[in-house]
């Protein structure tokens, strides 16, 4: 595994921000008992059985974006932060569910051979005929020329399936046949609204014996894609922690998971483990001393592509976002069974550069003060971080990896978490917003800092 390491400037009584990069503007001794002292304000008060206890209510019944399970999911969330006192809100947005009638894939004239093809959730009704060109897996800079005016040939891996789509949509491809990157299914791929190409999804077997048959001259395929296009609703649910108004440095920290699940899973850590951590740090930092808003957000459609979440994103006024200095995403944070043999129960922060950022800066140096253990950070999107980097805010994905073997599956239960992971996760990401927000710590930008100093690693590790 390629390893990079960093050391970097941990900030223990405040930080320095200017366009997501941390400053240090005064050097001196670390101050880290002190530190420690202000995370048992937060940390000694969270109880990983209130968050088992969540997560057995939320994983009573599939949450998938746009059903009952979601509305149920939403309306408890929304219920406890109201419990709590905070400005909340339920934000809908709409969602598109679709009916195929047919998917036809022809190569040479001939139906492909194998598993019938899945259109992807969002693809358009269109017929498309062309040659087939290998584009990989599609991500900007390693897509070659020559694909306008033909159908990409794509491989699943690294990056969203709406991206993958749009890149070579940019490129001028006429429709996208993408094979599996594991060696069993088609069940995959989401398009996004005004990507009007067909986007078909075929299995690993079928996509490599494609590539083989390219190798050996030009091959024309067919893509008949005929489906239903059905309108549901999804949501995001936000709540603003807001400090008191003789206290308030102007900023924002965002804390969040996602609320919905897959088809026929519970997912009790795919994400009800992520949302436990939210309503328990909520609940938490509700009594709490703060000079800086913090709010807490849960996503709907997650699963079809960071629909909520960029939804969100996109809905923010710029004076939001100009003041939002940190965002802090929890999923799967409780699979007993994920992170292999890593230390810290292989938990890790993701960010979608695979750079250093302040959230990350806070996360490691929060893991030695409570687990003793610098938690390394590595480069992933596949989570509801990425639109918020996208807006230039300091973003990672906190997660244990890789994961479980039942993510996505109808046996990711409750029976499979672990309240250690749980706790330790909370405690760290608790800790590390509480670095911020606590009134101890000057705004971001006025800092004059007391710096400690934490040795963490870049990890080249997969999620899956």
């Amino acid at each position: 595994m390629f390893r990079r390491k960093s050391i970097i400037t941990i900030l223990a009584a405040g930080m320095v921000l200017s366009s997501g990069a941390v400053y240090a503007q005064t050097i001196s001794t670390p101050n880290g008992q002190s530190d420690t002292a202000f995370d048992n304000k937060i940390i000694k008060k969270i109880s990983a059985d209130k968050m088992y206890n969540n997560i057995a209510l939320l994983s009573e019944q599939p949450r998938e974006a746009g059903t009952e399970g979601e509305v149920r999911a939403v309306k408890y969330i929304e219920g406890e932060f109201k419990s709590l006192g905070f400005e909340t809100r339920v934000l809908p947005f709409p969602i598109y569910d679709y009916r195929t009638n047919h998917v036809w894939v022809k190569i040479g004239g001939v139906d492909i051979a194998g598993t019938e093809p899945r259109a992807f959730s969002g693809s358009v009704s269109k017929k498309v005929t062309a040659q087939l060109v290998n584009v990989g897996k599609a991500k900007l800079g390693e897509i070659p020329d020559g694909v306008a005016g033909k159908i990409a040939l794509v491989e699943r891996g690294d990056i969203t399936f709406i991206e993958k789509v749009q890149n070579v949509l940019n490129k001028g491809a006429v429709g996208v046949l993408m094979y599996n990157s594991n060696p069993n299914g088609n069940n995959f791929g989401q398009a996004a609204e005004g990507q009007n190409i067909p986007a078909v999804a075929i299995t690993r077997a079928q996509g490599l014996a494609l590539v083989e048959q390219l190798k050996s001259g030009p091959v024309e395929a067919t893509l008949d894609v005929d489906i239903e296009k059905i309108e549901k609703t999804s949501y995001v649910v936000e709540a603003k922690l807001k400090p008191n108004k003789n206290k308030d440095t102007g900023q924002i920290v965002t804390v969040g998971a996602h609320h919905d699940s897959v088809h026929g899973g519970p997912g009790a850590n795919d994400d009800a483990s992520g949302v436990s951590a939210v309503l328990e740090l909520a609940r938490i930092f509700a009594k709490a001393p703060i000079d800086t808003e913090v709010r807490f957000l849960t996503f709907g459609s997650e699963e079809r592509g960071l629909v909520g979440s960029s939804f969100y994103a996109s809905q923010l006024p710029q004076s939001d976002v100009d003041r939002m200095v940190a965002h802090f995403q929890m999923d799967m944070i409780g699979g007993r069974d994920a992170g292999a043999d890593h230390p810290a129960g292989g938990l890790i922060m993701y960010t979608i550069d695979g750079k250093k950022n302040l959230v990350t800066d806070l996360g490691a140096a929060a893991g030695v003060r409570t687990m003793n253990v610098a938690i390394p950070y590595g480069q992933l999107g596949r989570s509801d971080h990425q639109p918020f980097h996208e807006l230039g805010i300091p973003s990672a994905l906190f997660i244990h990896s890789p994961v479980e073997p039942w993510y996505h599956q109808p046996t990711d239960t409750l029976d499979k978490i672990s309240k250690e992971k749980l706790q330790q996760a909370a405690e760290i990401v608790g800790a590390s917003v509480y670095q911020i927000a606590r009134p101890e710590t000057p705004a971001l930008e006025k800092a004059h800092v007391a710096a400690g100093t934490v040795d963490y690693d870049f990890e080249d590790r997969p999620v899956d």
